[in-house]
């Protein structure tokens, strides 16, 4: 029988995270038939062995091994393929979801708006949102965005509020785009945009796919009374150097292939300069700490 659902889990180094996600999906989707693709990007701290553990166990959680980190893209696309179901679930290792977060999330999948992705509101440990709705970046989304010091500063300006839509001032509605830290897609939308575009290793291609999708006339949905937790940066803290220069590079890729496409636009060199810049002060100021 078709699973209702395929969860899509990419690990690299999760520690004992992948673990406390897997636990909360029992509850979180109890009542569904589903099933669980965990593509593991060759992490070295053997936090893989839980999904391994339970696909012998329950059957319900398959681990797909990769020689090398092929980034969250190539691994995502990856599990999308594993899977049965017309609806995928990406989900981030560190995430915990709660009993029934699910099913608001299946009823706006029918809502007439033609989505192809919903996700929930999505909470840090603290109880505080992380902001996982947004608009479309652009050159001001590097100083307002969601974790810049302008933002932590001032952040009921018009600014950060356009950049980083709270769920305060949301009621179940379409948005730009959404995290890929949770998020539910149709499978034939999914498949119609040629899933996540491969070309970013890590940050942005969910920005990137969203975009696409709603060029290809669908829709991305928001609803903040689906609540998950999502600890944060587990696996790119232990790779910090390699994800400070690929949240750049993806950050090039994403303003040349959407805000700036012509290779003689004066605004590529600008955030070439800009995105280098910042990348160097951040490399500096990881090595510091």
């Amino acid at each position: 029988m078709r699973p209702d659902i395929t969860v899509i889990i990419v690990n690299y180094n999760s520690g004992p995270h992948l673990a406390d996600c897997l636990t909360s999906l029992d509850d979180g989707l109890a009542g569904f038939n589903w099933e669980g693709v965990v593509v593991d990007n060759a992490s070295t701290d053997h936090s893989e062995m839980v999904a391994e553990e339970t696909e012998q166990g329950t059957k319900r959680v398959r681990l797909v091994r990769l020689a090398s980190n092929t980034g969250f893209a190539t691994a995502a696309n990856l599990g999308a393929r594993t899977g049965a179901a017309n609806r995928l679930l990406f989900m981030n290792p560190d995430c915990l979801v709660a009993p029934g977060f699910v099913a608001p999330l299946l009823q706006e999948l029918e809502t007439p708006s033609r989505p192809a992705a919903v996700a929930p509101c999505v909470f840090n440990e603290d109880g505080s949102p992380q902001g996982n709705a947004r608009g479309d970046p652009t050159m001001i989304t590097g100083l307002f965005g969601r974790s810049t010091l302008l933002s932590r500063l001032f952040p009921s300006t018009a600014l950060v509020r356009r950049n980083v839509l709270m769920p305060e001032d949301l009621t179940p509605a379409s948005v730009d785009w959404v995290s890929g830290s949770c998020v539910l897609v149709q499978r034939e939308a999914f498949e119609a945009v040629g899933g996540f575009d491969e070309r970013y290793f890590l940050y942005w291609e969910d920005a990137d796919f969203c975009r696409r999708l709603r060029n290809a006339g669908w829709s991305i949905r928001f609803r903040p009374d689906a609540r998950v937790v999502h600890v944060g940066a587990r696996s790119s803290r232990t790779a910090k150097s390699l994800a400070i220069r690929a949240f750049h590079r993806s950050a090039y890729l994403y303003y040349v292939t959407h805000v700036a496409p012509s290779k003689w636009s004066v605004r590529r060199r600008l955030a070439a300069g800009v995105l280098l810049a910042r990348c160097g002060v951040k490399l500096l100021v990881a090595r510091i700490l």
